[in-house]
């Protein structure tokens, strides 16, 4: 069993709490201990990033300090955006010392301890489709039983590649093969690596909804019983905006949106009380039917 700080950031903490009882009780199958760090914020998301750099920065260092003092040598995520900002700004602190200084002097003075540079910063998909492969593929035991999945992999976790690192981020591989691993079928289909149109909802929300339509209605399209995420601000966008969609177009495509840390959790025999499927907008009753004839 592998220690790993684990970060769940703020959708796993109110609005997704089924993504983190999911995750807590996977993550000993696939071989992981989490160790929960308690005195954390929100990563800032892309606004603060945009709007105030150096807070952005001060604040995921403050992330990272923290998961450094747990002993840990991995900060596990469960969110592409969390991901990519903690790993942008372990980039910038590990390869100038002067800016790691500067913070860590300002950290100290509110008694956070200073960061080291010591910690990677890994999502939870990169783990079990890496390193705990093996793990997965056994504690995956009762199995997807050939239930069509289509992969939605968003663009935060694939982009920028040099950055990201993990897998080619125009021909991925990691959830097809977490999807087979499980027993279930992999479905191909073009925007499974595109934006979900989270970023831009309340700022153009036809333009979102264009991007939105178009993995739901190819994986429709393609005859997938369901969608895989690894991103909870996906999550929301696929599941919660399908009524969107329907108002948009009077289609309503009812696709079940799953969390990573769900689909993997029914091949592993979780309970419902950890999978938490009816805290979703969209039902899951049709997967949970198919599973059980």
């Amino acid at each position: 069993m592998k220690q790993v700080a684990y970060y769940k950031g703020c959708l796993a903490s109110l609005s997704a709490k089924e993504l983190d009882t999911s995750t807590r009780a996977l993550a000993p199958k696939v071989g992981y201990e989490l160790v929960e760090l308690e005195s954390v914020t929100c990563c800032g998301a892309g606004d603060i990033h945009e709007a105030e750099p150096d807070y952005y920065l001060h604040l995921n260092a403050r992330i990272l300090a923290y998961a450094e003092a747990t002993g840990c040598d991995t900060l596990m995520t469960v969110c592409n955006v969390c991901t990519l900002n903690l790993r942008q700004a372990n980039h910038q602190l590990t390869i100038d010392e002067d800016l790691r200084e500067r913070v860590n002097d300002n950290l100290e003075q509110v008694g956070v301890p200073r960061y080291n540079g010591t910690v990677d910063v890994k999502h939870f998909l990169w783990l079990i489709a890496g390193e705990s492969f093996g793990a997965l593929q056994a504690a995956a035991h009762k199995g997807l039983r050939g239930l069509k999945i289509a992969p939605f992999y968003g663009c935060q976790i694939l982009r920028p590649s040099k950055l990201m690192g993990f897998e080619d981020p125009d021909k991925p591989s990691s959830l097809e093969r977490i999807i087979e691993a499980c027993g279930g079928e992999a479905i191909d289909y073009p925007a499974k690596i595109k934006c979900c149109g989270f970023p831009i909802i309340q700022a153009r929300e036809d333009t979102a909804l264009a991007e939105l339509i178009q993995p739901i209605e190819q994986a429709a399209e393609a005859g997938a019983d369901a969608m895989v995420t690894p991103c909870p601000l996906c999550h929301l966008s696929l599941d919660a905006w399908q009524s969107k969609l329907k108002k948009q177009t009077g289609r309503d495509f009812a696709m079940p949106i799953l969390h990573l840390s769900q689909l993997v959790g029914v091949a592993a025999g979780l309970t419902d009380s950890e999978l938490k499927f009816k805290r979703h907008v969209v039902s899951v009753d049709p997967v949970v039917e198919k599973l059980s004839v």
